[in-house]
């Protein structure tokens, strides 16, 4: 960084906050999203308040808002959870 005068100059805590949350938005447009294991969705899209799960695929919450992000293994994980988690249902 220059100031005016061409001199440098350190830059100031915003600019360096600044300088960071550029490099999060590259870096995230860069991320590739694994599409390897597809979503348990059936669009049946409603949280059971007693068990904390969508009563179409069992999932909580957290792993509905976190499945585009999740690696294969973590999504093979969730899966492995579901017919315990729909058996306890019925």
């Amino acid at each position: 960084m220059s100031d005016e005068t061409g001199t440098k100059r350190t830059p100031g805590p915003e600019e360096s906050a600044r300088a960071a949350r550029r490099a999060r938005r590259r870096e995230r447009a860069r991320r590739v999203l694994d599409t390897s294991v597809p979503s348990p969705c059936i669009t049946v899209c409603q949280i059971d308040p007693k068990s904390d799960t969508c009563i179409g695929c069992a999932r909580t919450i957290d792993e509905i808002r976190d499945w585009p992000i999740l690696s294969a293994e973590e999504k093979r994980a969730v899966l492995a959870l579901l017919p315990e988690r729909k058996g306890a249902k019925a």
